[in-house]
């Protein structure tokens, strides 16, 4: 079905969720998740998905594997509650790793709408090749990240960062505040209006036109990432 925004049920499902984060409430009310909440985000992902197939191809998702489980991975985590207080979707690079790569997300939930673009786990190799890359190219990513609108859209650069630059560069590099990076990504939540926007397909428009303006840095950090995986995969097949 044509996306056309998520129902009135699907903010004051969230609401709730959050003062009864627990599996007997949300067993009672899965049915109401399951069709008011994960399905609408199915369609939405599908209208992102038709963004992207004319616009970046490369980040086309099948919507099941899109979008995240509602399920929190708590082994690691002294917060014990079940579930997720959103909805997600990612959008990898179709080479790359779910997280590892340069990719695209959106969130939603009651109080707003997130929208992300950029590396945000990348493995310690990918690291070392982004850094690499910005420490030659590090102008070419200042023209990318100074376009006009991006700041605007998303926001700054955002990711963690080392105290100290990285072994092997050298302390006063021109690149050192992206070389100290961990991660390099976006992040913008939409909150005004936000009953209107979630409710129309006007929702497309706005997440879309944020990820037109990372498009072209995110690219640019794919472009060695890509190309490492392409080498890795040349030596497995020898």
């Amino acid at each position: 079905m044509a996306f056309r925004g998520f129902p009135p049920e699907m903010a004051p499902f969230f609401r709730e969720l959050k003062k009864n984060n627990n599996r007997d409430w949300f067993q009672e009310r899965k049915e109401l998740f399951e069709t008011k909440v994960r399905a609408p985000m199915l369609d939405f992902v599908e209208s992102l998905n038709a963004w992207f197939a004319a616009e970046a191809p490369e980040f086309v998702t099948e919507p099941a594997k899109a979008v995240y489980r509602i399920y929190r991975d708590t082994r690691f985590s002294k917060d014990k509650t079940p579930y997720k207080d959103h909805i997600a979707a990612i959008f990898p690079h179709r080479t790359l790793g779910k997280h590892e790569g340069g990719g695209f997300y959106v969130g939603i939930t009651d109080t707003g709408v997130g929208v992300a673009g950029g590396v945000y786990g990348p493995t310690p190799e990918g690291i070392l090749t982004l850094r690499n890359h910005f420490a030659s190219h590090h102008a070419e990513f200042a023209v990318l990240a100074s376009a006009k609108g991006l700041s605007k859209l998303v926001g700054s650069l955002q990711g963690g960062q080392l105290a100290r630059m990285p072994k092997g560069f050298p302390a006063d590099h021109p690149a050192g505040d992206l070389l100290r990076r961990k991660q390099w990504y976006w992040y913008a939540e939409m909150q005004d209006n936000l009953e209107k926007l979630t409710a129309s397909a006007k929702l497309t428009t706005e997440v879309t036109k944020r990820y037109a303006a990372m498009l072209p840095a995110v690219r640019w950090m794919n472009a060695p990432l890509v190309a490492g995986a392409r080498k890795a995969s040349k030596r497995v097949l020898l």
